[in-house]
């Protein structure tokens, strides 16, 4: 088995929250639409209980899904986080494009990613790219437009980022 991902206390509460609406309230509440569609009679051609049965079908699909992921996770404070002068999981990066623009990242994992509210995933090519370096150091990301580059403008931790 790999090692278990960090995720931050919020995404990994986003998803038992998630978990816990699928199963307590909207599963049951669909059941129930099913049960009732059943007592109709004739299922063939029943249009609610079909549709039904199909959507309790995703429902299920995506609380495995959500339980699969959530057991591979580690829930991390980002306030405890050492500060450290390099790039891992959980920094907050601000850099400058080739073009003089400058951007602040969080550094996440895919699952959190939200790249227009500034979080990135470390899995993405920018934060591979960014992964390791320290304030100072230039990347260069390949785009389907072509070669980027980013300068490494300062790295901290902490809860005052995106």
């Amino acid at each position: 088995m790999s090692a278990l991902r960090p995720m931050t206390k919020e995404g990994y509460q986003a998803l038992s929250d998630e978990i816990d609406r699928l199963w307590h309230e909207e599963r049951p509440m669909v059941t129930a639409e099913v049960s009732r569609a059943a007592e109709m009679g004739d299922r063939s051609e029943n249009a609610a209980y079909i549709y039904g049965k199909k959507r309790l079908r995703a429902i299920d699909s995506r609380l495995r899904y959500l339980r699969r992921k959530i057991e591979l996770v580690q829930p991390v404070d980002l306030a405890l986080l050492p500060p450290v002068d390099h790039i891992k999981w959980g920094a907050i990066v601000l850099v400058e494009h080739e073009d003089g623009t400058q951007k602040t990242w969080r550094i996440v994992d895919k699952d959190e990613s939200e790249p227009k509210s500034g979080r990135i995933s470390a899995q993405s090519p920018v934060g591979r790219a960014l992964l390791g370096k320290r304030a100072e150091d230039v990347i260069e990301v390949s785009t389907p437009g072509g070669g980027v580059e980013y300068e490494v403008l300062e790295v901290r931790y902490g809860l005052d980022g995106p």
